[in-house]
């Protein structure tokens, strides 16, 4: 599974960092939509839409988003239990208008949780980043 994340995000980061820590068989590819080189390696993503809400694609090319990114990431490492109850019918409806309004916000609940601002223009999943 590919997952496609904000770099500048400082809570993105961290859950890249934590998604990439426990995936011991290398089930994730992280991929930087900040990234320099990122629309010659991708032409055919909307970067508009990344940016909008967290995208991925499943390993038999399905483009999916969302919190539906975060379940299959957390059960690619092993860990899906944690996410499964924000995918159950009504709660999901909830759980996908909260995340919407994360998304959109990101930056500022980010700093509001973390006391970070937007990250540095080059960061990668596991490495220090002290901004």
């Amino acid at each position: 599974m590919i997952i496609f994340y904000d770099s500048y995000c400082p809570l993105c980061m961290a859950e890249m960092r934590h998604l990439k820590k426990r995936d011991k068989h290398n089930r994730l590819t992280l991929v930087d939509i900040q990234a320099p080189d990122f629309a010659s390696r991708y032409p055919s993503l909307d970067w508009q839409a990344l940016n909008a809400r967290i995208h991925g694609m499943t390993d038999d090319g399905i483009v999916i988003t969302g919190l539906d990114v975060t379940h299959l990431a957390w059960k690619a490492v092993g860990m899906g239990w944690l996410y499964a109850p924000l995918r159950w019918p009504g709660i999901r409806i909830i759980a996908d208008a909260v995340y919407n309004i994360f998304a959109k916000h990101r930056y500022t609940i980010s700093y509001w949780l973390t006391g970070k601002k937007r990250t540095c223009e080059r960061c990668v999943p596991g490495e220090s980043n002290d901004n």
